[in-house]
């Protein structure tokens, strides 16, 4: 009799332990839990979110606003206007504009100055020497970040002049097969990297807002300034005024890019020799006389000790 009473309890139990299990697990409302998240979030110091940004974003750039405005009051528009184009033409690094560009020269001038008057002042032992040293540093420091900035042109033209003849036979290919421009030029950017693809996303982005296509190549000239990308973008730019088929015009500056890279291969494998020429005589022959020439000098030298 009281085996029963007791599985009937047992039994009981357990039923009111799955009940509340499966209560306790029951779903939480999605609302609830995103306002929970917000809630942690914004119970983030506000210095870490500070620390998690790059270190240039969050310390050389606030100091280069605040120095630009003062440096920017001594420059003409002329030299703003260069330096905005130099600033394109490198590809815009760090977003920066001529007021930050301004501020970075300044920061560069003020840490030479610093470094040179600590070096050869302070610790030199000569203050005068190091002030007039620092004036020095001062320059340098101005003038250095445009050396910087010339050698990334360099390269970013150098980048642009290596793809334009890959990317525009997947662009005759693409425009050939049946696509328009503008669809074809959207496949090169879909399947290609690069400053070239970087020109070409812009220019589509710029048609995608409204503007004319035959201005939006036309704005890529000044950031680039490589002539063959400036021939090819004439030559569209001709064949739609015209009416010319895109096409044709697509295949025959194909040929003659291709024509072109062949032609600067052939120089760059004129020019090796000469460049090897160099580090031979000063490297290598010195090496080949030391052993050839080494073994027969110290016998001179010991017959003519003897004698």
């Amino acid at each position: 009799m009281l085996l029963p009473l007791a599985i009937a309890g047992i039994a009981a139990v357990a039923v009111i332990l799955i009940t509340f299990g499966l209560a306790g697990n029951a779903p939480v409302d999605a609302v609830q839990a995103r306002l929970t998240q917000l809630g942690s979030m914004q119970a983030k110091n506000l210095e870490e979110l500070e620390l998690q940004q790059p270190f240039f974003d969050r310390t050389i750039k606030p100091l280069a606003g605040r120095l630009s405005g003062r440096v920017s009051k001594m420059t003409s528009s002329s030299f703003s206007e260069r330096t905005e184009r130099r600033l394109a033409m490198a590809g815009n690094p760090g977003d920066m504009r001529t007021a930050d560009w301004l501020g970075i020269k300044a920061i560069a001038a003020v840490a030479f100055a610093g470094v040179f008057f600590v070096l050869f002042g302070l610790l030199g032992g000569n203050i005068l020497s190091g002030i007039a040293l620092g004036a020095l540093g001062l320059g340098i420091g101005y003038i250095f970040p445009e050396f910087w900035l010339s050698g990334r042109i360099k390269k970013r033209q150098k980048g642009v002049l290596l793809q334009i003849p890959d990317a525009l036979d997947l662009l005759t290919i693409s425009v050939r097969a049946g696509l328009g421009f503008d669809a074809a030029l959207g496949k090169v950017v879909e399947k290609m990297k690069g400053p070239l693809i970087d020109e070409f996303r812009r220019a589509l982005a710029e048609v995608r807002v409204g503007k004319v296509r035959r201005e939006a190549l036309r704005d890529i000239i000044p950031r680039t300034e490589v002539q063959p990308l400036t021939n090819f973008v004439g030559a569209i730019i001709q064949a739609e005024q015209l009416g010319v088929a895109i096409s044709k015009v697509l295949q025959v500056q194909s040929e003659q890019l291709r024509i072109e890279r062949r032609q600067r291969a052939e120089e760059q494998a004129a020019k090796a020799p000469i460049k090897m020429l160099f580090p031979l005589v000063g490297c290598i022959f010195p090496s080949l006389f030391i052993v050839i020439l080494g073994p027969a000098i110290i016998l001179i030298v010991g017959n003519l000790g003897k004698t």
